[in-house]
């Protein structure tokens, strides 16, 4: 059992590890440059300069502490936007590269349902989205200790937790137009521009007449500020999440099976 994600996972390792690192890397510098930034700039100031389309934008609450600063620098530009698009762009070649290059023909000669296929490979994009979320906090923690602004070890591993099923849910874009077109490249851009645009959606119709429109967006189930500044974690939208992954995977599959490959 499980051979397809044994494989596809394995594969994915390498990669997984150069993301952890960049994205660990990424964590060190927005935490280095954090001493300098705030003896430089009055907040108020500099908050009374930004456009409010971009403070509703990337949901700016405040940059006085470590933990504001973080939520917008990294887990709002870096987890939601930055790994949102990769793992939707991976998970639009989980399925739609094996037929492009032909190999799908010869995967579905073995005795293995279609359902099963679709479910491991999606399955195996676990592994750049655990790792990820493993090495970076500890980078992330150490990194806070270091210049003397350490920050709550539970609200760190929720952030990071919590950020599992938004990844999942991206993924789950990216399956569907993965199944939905025969071409990688269509693919990946469909799934980029989807979950971008779903991104967009849900922060411009916040706390406007039209922010229920932005409930179909993941983006709009997952706050770094809420968790990192409130210390609050909203278990329903985990839920909502889950099932939004489980609705595009049962989609896909089924999708998948009505296909001529």
């Amino acid at each position: 059992m499980l051979e397809f994600t044994r494989y596809e996972g394995s594969n994915r390792v390498r990669g997984s590890l150069y993301l952890s690192i960049a994205m660990s890397a990424l964590a060190a510098l927005v935490i280095w440059i954090y001493p300098s930034y705030s003896e430089a700039f009055d907040e108020d100031q500099l908050l009374e300069t930004m456009p409010e389309s971009m403070l509703r934008l990337f949901d700016i609450r405040t940059m006085a502490t470590l933990e504001g600063f973080l939520a917008f620098e990294l887990y709002v530009f870096g987890w939601i936007i930055m790994l949102g698009l990769y793992l939707a762009y991976l998970g639009a070649g989980t399925v739609a590269d094996d037929v492009e290059r032909g190999r799908m023909d010869i995967t579905l000669s073995l005795p293995v349902s279609r359902a099963r296929l679709v479910t491991e490979k999606f399955a195996a994009l676990a592994v750049p989205i655990v790792l990820v979320n493993v090495v970076t906090p500890l980078v992330v923690y150490v990194s806070a200790v270091a210049i003397d602004e350490p920050i709550a070890g539970a609200d760190l591993a929720a952030v990071h937790l919590l950020s599992i099923p938004y990844l999942f849910a991206c993924a789950g874009i990216g399956l569907v137009a993965s199944v939905a077109v025969d071409r990688t490249g269509i693919a990946q851009r469909i799934a980029l521009g989807v979950t971008f645009g779903l991104f967009l959606v849900e922060s411009l119709v916040t706390d406007t007449d039209y922010e229920d429109v932005g409930l179909v967006g993941p983006s709009r189930h997952y706050d770094p500020n809420e968790i990192l500044l409130d210390g609050t974690y909203d278990l329903v939208s985990v839920i909502v999440l889950v099932t939004m992954t489980l609705a595009l995977l049962v989609g896909s599959v089924l999708w998948f099976r009505r296909r001529d490959v």
